[in-house]
């Protein structure tokens, strides 16, 4: 059951929403996480932490549990089939993680979920927001199911068709992508390396090759109509067409699989009066390099330090402040993962000058620990 009232009220119950909440809860806010959902989501989905992401997730008691689950994968190469384009190491960064880690989102929201529960939090399920008004005192949120609860700020963390953003009348500019994009965790034998992730570039498009914890391998690839549910001789042709070469990968098992559209958009704004948007209801681009999750993420710690401030002191001024930051890391984040989608899927007749500047520039290393501080996130202390 609801309460009536709450000091804030988080919609949505993902990672960013869950950071948000623990954020909150640690430093003693009333806080109400609610999701449209019966249970949490037990897709793996995003599968990358990046090392920013676990450095601010470290005060709050979640990084040493999310790196013991998960694969430190040191490397992050750029390929043409068996060629390496460029290799990005991530060892010597000044951090504390110094690689990227790999782990099923399913994981990562169990992890989240179970500190929030120690902090005496909880998610309450499932429960649709139907409509959201605001005055100069706070928001009133009801529900599909008549429910109505009242709080002093509202996080929309409800994902790209976000309720929260709607109601709040703030837009969402951008476009999409024109191609699908095939999602599948499989079991697999043969040339992919077992500790690095793998961006592979081809003519047909790109396809992104990750290891996960339980040795199963995450796909990623661009297509022009992916199939619901990938089965294996399809995966495998994937692989055939975009991956390694010299020794063949060998798809034996599809574990689970789906596709999806993305776009790349940025809401007008993050904050409209009592609502603060956060995660992809504020913003959602191109699965390469990583990215979507560990913005999210780094969007409620951010939100998370500015509403408590906000919170004691009356001051909305932190709120401004997280608005106006957080939104330019945002575009930087979509015009990035644009970058490499353009790149990955350049024509034919342009990718062997593509494969030449790439390498002439990874032999650089300005270019190779810039393009680690970016992936990493470090870039964005």
């Amino acid at each position: 059951m609801l309460p009536t009232a709450t000091d804030v009220l988080v919609i949505g119950a993902g990672p960013t929403g869950l950071t948000a909440a623990i954020s909150l809860a640690q430093k003693g806010a009333d806080v109400t996480v609610v999701d449209n959902q019966a249970e949490g989501d037990n897709t793996s989905r995003a599968a990358v932490v990046h090392a920013r992401t676990l450095e601010q997730l470290a005060p709050l008691g979640v990084s040493e549990r999310l790196a013991g689950r998960g694969i430190h994968a040191k490397r992050f190469t750029i390929r043409d089939r068996d060629r390496v384009l460029v290799p990005v190491p991530f060892g010597n960064l000044p951090t504390d993680y110094p690689y990227t880690l790999m782990i099923s989102q399913a994981e990562t929201e169990r992890i989240l979920l179970d500190r929030l529960t120690a902090l005496g939090g909880r998610v309450a399920r499932p429960y649709t927001l139907e409509g959201l008004t605001q005055d100069g005192e706070g928001a009133t949120a009801t529900f599909t199911d008549g429910s109505v609860v009242r709080a002093r700020y509202v996080v929309g963390a409800d994902g790209m068709h976000s309720t929260v953003r709607e109601q709040a009348g703030i837009g969402f500019s951008g476009a999409s992508y024109p191609e699908s994009f095939s999602l599948a965790d499989v079991r697999l034998s043969g040339g992919v390396p077992r500790e690095e992730v793998v961006l592979y570039f081809a003519p047909a498009g790109l396809v992104v090759v990750a290891p996960l914890p339980d040795g199963t391998f995450r796909i990623v690839a661009t297509v022009d109509d992916a199939p619901q549910e990938p089965d294996v001789a399809y995966v495998q042709r994937l692989l055939d067409e975009r991956g390694p070469q010299r020794e063949r990968a060998v798809v034996s098992e599809v574990v689970w699989g789906s596709r999806f559209r993305v776009h790349h958009r940025v809401a007008d704004a993050y904050r409209a009066g009592r609502v603060v948007l956060a995660g992809d209801a504020a913003h959602v681009h191109s699965p390469a390099g990583g990215q979507g999750m560990n913005t999210g993420i780094q969007d409620a710690v951010a939100l998370g330090e500015a509403l408590a401030e906000t919170l004691a002191t009356g001051d909305e001024a932190p709120l401004d402040a997280y608005a106006a930051g957080r939104r330019p890391v945002a575009e930087q984040v979509v015009a990035f993962a644009g970058r490499l989608t353009r790149l990955a899927n350049m024509s034919r007749a342009l990718r062997p000058v593509r494969n030449a500047v790439l390498r002439a520039l990874a032999v650089l290393p300005p270019f190779t620990r810039a393009l680690a501080w970016r992936l990493s996130g470090l870039v964005y202390r």
